[in-house]
């Protein structure tokens, strides 16, 4: 079994996961197979390693005892992999499709040179909307993908990576919280019909009791930038109401510590999502992907 650490990574995401399910999603096999896997290592140890119980899952003595064993070959085979990974240095260039908050706002700078100096080659990014992203891995146009939107596909793996959290922002001081009743009083820039943002907020301002058809909306853009430029160069005359919009913490975190813009939740919801690392499922076993993918969920970036 040793020579087969496909099995144990299996028993080492369930456990990691706490579930089978997800530990199914995760490895991009079907839950039958990933039971099938750690039925075959109980069989192999003649041992029970895993309970599974209504909240999940918990170790066996053995389980645990497997567990130390597992994580320590998991360390060993990891090394090996960036050992290899300078034998072959290849000449490429590992290309990444990220959608609009994350190519713009979460990854660039320091993540980007630090993914080069894991994988030892360039890496170059492509920003572009979420579904578009996972159609390029589909046709190999991408090797790996950064998503803010939930756009599954039969052969794309899915690993979350990111929590990432929506606020309403100005170029005005806004009320640290806001009540349904105050987003009546602002003036709004929307994203368009198709964007994912939009949809969760109004999947969110339904659950509040609030109509999106009461919003006073100034007109529609098609990007987090323009979003956020639009905001910045939004009327500031105190007569009029607060021109507002509703936008990932992450791309305005700098603008709000220096006080160019400000951010407002609302009272007793936060309005939260998952960003995702996604890749072929052809390519689970590729050296490049498994580094960098190991250095994103490690580092967040």
């Amino acid at each position: 079994m040793l020579k087969d650490f496909a099995k144990l990574e299996t028993f080492l995401t369930v456990i990691r996961e706490h579930s089978f399910s997800k530990a199914s999603a995760k490895l991009g096999i079907s839950q039958p197979a990933v039971t099938q896997q750690i039925k075959f290592i109980e069989k192999y140890l003649d041992c029970k390693v895993i309970e599974r119980k209504k909240n999940g899952v918990i170790l066996t003595k053995e389980g645990e005892d497997l567990y130390r064993i597992a994580l320590r070959l998991e360390k060993c085979i990891n090394s090996a992999e960036r050992d290899l990974i300078k034998i072959i240095n290849k000449e490429i260039t590992f290309r990444i499709g990220a959608s609009f908050t994350i190519g713009n706002f979460v990854i660039p700078g320091k993540c980007l040179n630090n993914i080069k100096e894991v994988i030892h080659n360039d890496v170059q990014v492509k920003v572009e909307l979420s579904a578009q992203v996972i159609d390029d891995i589909i046709n190999k146009k991408i090797d790996l993908g950064l998503i803010e939107s939930p756009v599954f596909k039969e052969d794309v793996i899915y690993r979350e990576w990111l929590d990432d959290e929506l606020v309403i922002f100005s170029n005005r001081p806004l009320p640290r919280y806001l009540k349904p009743d105050d987003l009546r009083g602002f003036r709004w820039i929307c994203r368009n019909e198709s964007s994912h943002t939009r949809k969760l907020v109004k999947e969110v301002f339904e659950d509040i009791g609030f109509d999106c058809n009461n919003l006073d909306v100034l007109y529609e853009v098609d990007s987090t930038s323009t979003l956020k430029a639009s905001i910045l160069k939004a009327d500031k005359d105190e007569s009029n109401p607060p021109v507002v919009s509703v936008i990932s913490h992450a791309a305005i975190a700098d603008e709000v510590e220096s006080g160019m813009l400000y951010e407002a939740k609302i009272r007793g919801y936060r309005i939260k999502r998952k960003l995702y690392i996604a890749y072929s499922k052809e390519r689970k076993h590729d050296a490049f992907i498994e580094n960098v993918v190991g250095y994103l969920q490690q580092a967040k970036c």
